[in-house]
Order: structure tokens, then sequence, then C-alpha cells
């Protein structure tokens, strides 16, 4: 099963937060298909100083989404992330969203796959398409491509040479 994630962090060494996510899910979920470049981005849906590190992979996952996200929730537990009740976005060493699973519509307590917010983020979009431009969302029948152009963010997304 392919399964498209984002991978963001504003705190510390923000590269090698992501890819130390990176490296434990290839271990445990399987391998990369596709990988985006790192994009710097501005925080989405609240204030802070230092800006976010982002990048999206699809990953060849021995997983199912259920079991794709427990792991990925142990990780971010284990690479220092710390959830506070009330407060839904807030800095963080390393945050891990379901994108994608296929093109499979999930709606469970746990998991809302394809992700609920992913076509008003620019800073999820922009990734998106440098990998899959011309994958249809499942739920909304357009093409990535399409939803970047139809975005209403307006915060910045810039493509980190590294």
């Amino acid at each position: 099963m392919e399964i498209t994630v984002i991978f963001g962090s504003n705190t510390g060494q923000k590269r090698q937060w992501i890819e130390e996510a990176i490296r434990r899910l290839v271990g445990t979920a399987g391998p990369v298909l596709k990988a985006s470049s790192y994009y710097e981005t501005e925080p989405w849906g609240f204030s802070c100083e230092e800006t976010f590190l982002n990048r999206v992979i699809v990953f060849n996952s021995r997983l199912d989404p259920e079991n794709f996200l427990t792991k990925a929730l142990e990780i971010e537990k284990q690479l220092g992330r710390v959830r506070h009740s009330g407060q839904q976005y807030e800095s963080r060493t390393i945050d891990i969203d379901i994108l994608f699973c296929d093109s499979l519509l999930i709606h469970t307590p746990e998991l809302i796959v394809p992700h609920p917010r992913l076509a008003e983020r620019n800073f999820v979009l922009v990734p998106l398409n440098e990998i899959m431009p011309h994958f249809e969302h499942p739920l909304l029948h357009r093409k990535i491509s399409e939803l970047l152009i139809q975005s209403p963010d307006k915060l910045s997304v810039k493509k980190i040479e590294m």
C-alpha cells in the first residue's frame, strides 16, 4: 500500500528530526517510493518565530493505515513530541501526518484519510505537487496541481537546497 505522509518540524535540528523519523518508519513500515525536497514554511494556524521544515514521503508500506498511524505516533513520542490537550497547533520537534493511503477513504475516530485540511495548506500542496502533481484527490476529484492553483493559503513555502 502506498501511504503518503508529511513530516514537519520547527524546533532544534529540524532536518535531523525529520530524517530520523523517516529512517524509523522505513525500518518498520517499508521503503520510500517518492520523496519531495525540503521546504521552509511559515507556521499555519498559530504564531511563532520559528519557521517549519516540511517534506512529503510516499512509503510502500507493509502496514495497514491504522498500524502505520500507531507507529508514527510512537515515533513522534520517542523523538520528543508532546501533545498538549486544548491547544491544537504549537511548536514541535516532529509532526507526522498521513495524507493519503492509495486512493482509500478512511473515516474512523483515530484516522481520517485523505487528510481533511490538506487542500487548504500550501505547505502540504507544494511538496505534494513536486512528486505527484497528477494524483487525483479521491474525495475532491481534483489533481494535486489543480488544488494548489485553487488553494486559499497565501503563506510562504520556499524550496530548500540542501
